[in-house]
């Protein structure tokens, strides 16, 4: 394997285990044990590393090792009210511009998985970001998507704890994505964006009870 592939390689791994919280945020570690896991010399762990800062992923701490950006309630908050703006630009967006047929592909989402917790996290994840994709503003879409895995990792934080409530609250979820699917196909662009909001305001207050309940490293 090439220099280049391997680099690329050890940031894929190190930035998926972080998001998907199988590296804890705040927790700590060094490069040299990244690289007896990774099976590499230190030189692509430290490439990674700055790339990772820089997406906000990772903070560097000079002489004492890193850490996994920890996620504070502040940070969710961010998160949230930047998925409510870019959402409801999206949809605007939507309303104005898009063909006949683009709407009428929103259809494949009215139903869901509404009983298994990662198969309607996937499914979650690719009806917000088909959203923004139907935009058609690739800088609101790359956002969309880096938002969204920063969205997914702190519902993973956040939302871990099992809740007998659950399948009511994605069944709640399915039936907002199908108001925000009606008022799309309708070009009602007001409609659109009070349904985002609403839904996005749901989720704000179910992120933010779980964050309540845990350990948050501000």
């Amino acid at each position: 394997m090439s220099d280049r592939l391997i680099r690329h390689n050890v940031y894929d791994r190190l930035r998926a285990d972080i998001l998907s919280c199988a590296l804890q945020p705040g927790q700590e570690f060094r490069e040299g044990d990244l690289a007896d896991r990774f099976g590499v010399s230190k030189s692509p762990i430290r490439d990674a590393l700055q790339r990772l800062e820089l997406e906000g992923l990772i903070e560097i701490e000079p002489r004492r090792g890193h850490r996994v950006a920890p996620i504070s309630v502040a940070d969710a908050r961010d998160i949230l009210a930047m998925r409510e703006i870019l959402e409801v630009g999206a949809a605007r967006a939507i309303v104005v511009s898009a063909s006949e047929s683009d709407l009428q592909a929103f259809d494949r989402f009215r139903e869901a998985p509404t009983h298994e917790m990662k198969a309607f996290a996937d499914y979650n994840r690719d009806f917000h970001l088909s959203l923004c994709d139907a935009a058609g503003n690739r800088r609101l879409a790359n956002s969309a998507e880096q938002l969204m895995e920063n969205y997914d990792r702190l519902c993973i934080v956040s939302l871990s704890a099992s809740s007998a409530s659950e399948a009511a609250n994605m069944a709640d979820a399915l039936a907002d994505h199908v108001a925000i699917i009606d008022a799309l196909q309708a070009r009602n662009a007001a409609h659109a964006a009070r349904a985002i909001t609403r839904h996005i305001q749901t989720s704000r207050r179910r992120v933010m009870r779980g964050l309540e309940s845990r350990p948050i490293i501000a």
